[in-house]
């Protein structure tokens, strides 16, 4: 069984593994900020260099979002993984499939509060489709 997103053109789907859900999902409970920048949505993980391989193989997985750095800071060596737009409605998307809310209700709660703030973008397709 895998769990069917958007990638890339309208209409196409792919499948990721439920390992690979299970270990996205967990990344983003543990490291994930889900907010915005005032003008869009975002969920943003920063991790250490050393988190390199783990961050390319989200990037691949969701090719439109975006990897920044690397960035030095307050002795901190960092990546910035960002989220935004069909990244981040295909990861939202991805992660609606699973006991998300269930599993962790505050990374959950995040999330909502994000899409609330930002209702424009309908990130959990709660609008009605007027056809």
């Amino acid at each position: 069984m895998g769990y069917k997103f958007h990638v890339e053109t309208p209409g196409e789907t792919s499948s990721l593994p439920p390992f690979e859900v299970g270990l996205l999902l967990g990344v983003l409970m543990g490291e994930g900020h889900f907010g915005g920048d005032g003008r869009q949505p975002h969920c943003t993980l920063k991790m250490h260099v050393r988190r390199e391989p783990l961050l390319l193989w989200m990037l691949a997985r969701f090719p439109e979002a975006r990897l920044y750095g690397p960035y030095t800071h307050a002795g901190r060596h960092f990546y910035q993984l960002m989220f935004r737009g069909p990244a981040l409605r295909d990861l939202l998307a991805l992660l609606r499939q699973t006991d998300w809310e269930r599993i962790d209700p505050h990374s959950h709660a995040r999330a909502k509060e994000m899409a609330a703030r930002y209702p424009k973008h309908d990130l959990f397709g709660e609008r009605e489709s007027t056809g």
